[in-house]
């Protein structure tokens, strides 16, 4: 996960979300970075290949650890992100569920500290603003509400193009 769900519970505005709310917000925002920057944010010094079998990876590697995100990639059926929950002499535990696959190309991911903090103002955005979009004023006495244009010049999949300002330094050139 791009930010931990013991770091996602401690922020007031989230407390009304449950467990698989949040997880599955976290799973939505973490897409939303990774396909808006073309970034997979690889550590490809931290990647080896390795056997699946039922939720493990049949191998293990000294720079990972329980609660890091990995990449499974050129295993045809297990390609995608899951999070370490356990690590054995010789196994890695994962969230979930994998295919009895040969080859499976395992590659950590990390995320640097400033994209972790403007997810966390994207999810705080989402918990306060996300049932006033499109609100652009509003007038109480005689009541008046403006909507502005939802276009593709002020937001990205149904955030404001403001908060992702932070992800610039990390788009890369699509070919």
């Amino acid at each position: 996960m791009i930010v931990t769900m013991d770091r996602v519970k401690k922020i007031p505005e989230l407390v009304k979300f449950d467990d698989d709310d949040l997880t599955e917000l976290l799973d939505g925002v973490e897409g939303l970075v990774r396909s808006y920057t073309h970034n997979n944010f690889q550590n490809r010094n931290v990647r080896f290949c390795a056997e699946s079998e039922g939720n493990k990876i049949m191998g293990t590697y000294p720079f990972l650890k329980s609660g890091d995100t990995i990449q499974i990639s050129e295993s045809r059926v297990n390609d995608g992100l899951y999070v370490i929950t356990g690590i054995e002499a010789d196994s890695i535990t994962l969230n979930g569920e994998l295919f009895s696959a040969p080859l499976n190309l395992v590659t950590k991911i990390e995320y640097p500290n400033d994209v972790k903090r403007g997810v966390i103002n994207l999810l705080k955005w989402e918990a306060e603003n996300r049932d006033k979009v499109g609100v652009k004023s509003e007038n109480l006495s005689r009541y008046s509400v403006t909507y502005y244009d939802q276009d593709s010049n002020n937001q990205v999949n149904g955030y404001p193009v403001s908060l992702l300002g932070f992800l610039k330094p990390y788009i890369q050139a699509r070919f």
